[in-house]
């Protein structure tokens, strides 16, 4: 979307002129992060969490790099290397536990990047593309820490990589000939280790590209914003930088501190124990679990544990965890209501929080162990999930009536601050 109040770039410096003429690199940069890109003046720091994910997707980058160098893809010696450079290597234990809980903390501020966008609407039109490349870079960083999960070789590593492959021997016909492919032979070994090391390897930067699109499709529409209501001039609007810079190095200092908290203070909590054990085919753990971001997905796995007339248990429960993630490629057109953010629409926002616990409490199942009560759990759980798609969110859509919405961004920022007549707008983002 071109804003035609947006401040336009020109350079006063005669390199940055040269430079600016043979590649105009300044250019873009001012108009994608600077001044010359406008953005709502309402953003909250719920807005922040998208700056937050590429900055963890640069401290996986640069750490995953430095891991490579002192790691062998063979399955004799995965565990070693992995050990050796936490004791050997200067700043290895620091480059693992970053790297580790690195991608933990993608996963948190990706989790909350999604949910914000559920509650505020942000997958309606005309921002149905960012939704959807979003949603992709989301398949991509779990392809990329399932991989990395099985790298050091534990015995969660092992494990977890034989349970996950074996998922698609649940599919007929072709499923063992794709595991068997996944694997480079029937089990879990250094073939597979060859082919997870270079995927994992390879993937960030994929990622890179997709968040690239990403947010190029964002710049296309602009940005939403709390009340879903669009832009309608000026007056709606102020300047990338230095507003939301400062606002978005705030929250990346708050990101920071709580990463290093959890760096330097308690590095193996999101960890399972078992992974600093070498792996070995011959002992089966009592208890495999993904790592904990999979939890969700791997609870409605379980959830299935009756054949439904030929279709098999396992391959019932595979379908459905796929299809808790490829529903949400759907849902621009599964809510039809007009109205964006859940602040205006109060049967949804009450059913958006339902959904939230439900999924905190799939969480909190997937890391149980498979028995009773736990499974009958998940199988509500997993139940009310879909309903919430597919069912209870289109019908809200039809019969629930919203909130009057603002005339615009700026009369609602004015009503924040007791203003109502709209002749003054000079107030502070918020």
């Amino acid at each position: 979307m071109s804003f035609p109040w947006a401040e336009q770039y020109t350079p006063k410096n005669p390199l940055t002129q040269w430079i600016d003429e043979k590649l105009p690199l300044p250019r873009l940069v001012y108009n994608a992060v600077g001044a010359g890109y406008p953005v709502p003046r309402n953003l909250n720091y719920f807005w922040n969490f998208g700056v937050l994910a590429g900055l963890a997707l640069v401290i996986q980058i640069v750490t995953g790099v430095i891991m490579a160098m002192h790691y062998g893809a063979n399955d004799l010696v995965a565990f070693t290397t992995v050990e050796q450079t936490m004791r050997d290597v200067n700043a290895g234990w620091l480059m693992r536990y970053a790297h580790a809980n690195g991608a933990s903390f993608f996963f948190i501020v990706v989790y909350l990047h999604i949910f914000r966008g559920l509650y505020f609407g942000s997958y309606k039109a005309p921002r149905e593309m960012v939704w959807l490349l979003g949603l992709v870079i989301f398949l991509l960083m779990m392809a990329t820490a399932f991989m990395g999960y099985v790298l050091p070789w534990g015995q969660m590593s092992y494990w977890g990589a034989k349970v996950i492959t074996g998922l698609f021997g649940a599919i007929p016909v072709v499923g063992e000939p794709i595991q068997t492919w996944l694997l480079g032979g029937f089990a879990p070994g250094n073939a597979s280790l060859n082919r997870f090391f270079s995927l994992h390897f390879l993937l960030p930067f994929v990622i890179a590209g997709v968040i690239i699109l990403h947010i190029w499709a964002l710049h296309i529409p602009g940005s939403n914003n709390p009340t879903g209501v669009e832009v309608k001039g000026p007056q709606d609007t102020v300047p990338f930088h230095p507003y939301y810079t400062a606002k978005d190095g705030f929250g990346a200092g708050i990101f920071l501190i709580a990463f290093s908290i959890l760096l330097f203070f308690a590095p193996n909590f999101l960890g399972h124990p078992d992974n600093y054990i070498e792996a070995n085919p011959l002992s089966t753990p009592a208890h495999i679990v993904p790592e904990w971001y999979f939890w969700p997905f791997y609870a409605i796995l379980r959830a299935f544990t009756v054949d439904f007339l030929f279709i098999p248990a396992k391959l019932l429960g595979v379908l459905a965890m796929f299809a808790s993630i490829l529903l949400l490629f759907f849902l621009p057109w599964l809510d039809t209501s007009p109205v964006r953010s859940g602040k205006y629409r109060p049967t949804f926002n009450k059913f958006f929080w339902i959904l939230c616990l439900d999924v905190v409490i799939l969480g909190w199942l997937g890391g149980a162990p498979a028995e009773e009560p736990y499974v009958m759990m998940s199988q509500v759980a997993a139940a009310y999930y879909f309903a919430h798609f597919l069912i209870i969110l289109p019908l809200i859509s039809r019969f629930e009536k919203p909130l009057p919405l603002p005339g615009s961004i700026t009369e609602a920022v004015l009503a924040k601050y007791g203003k109502t007549d709209g002749a003054t707008v000079a107030v502070p983002a918020e």
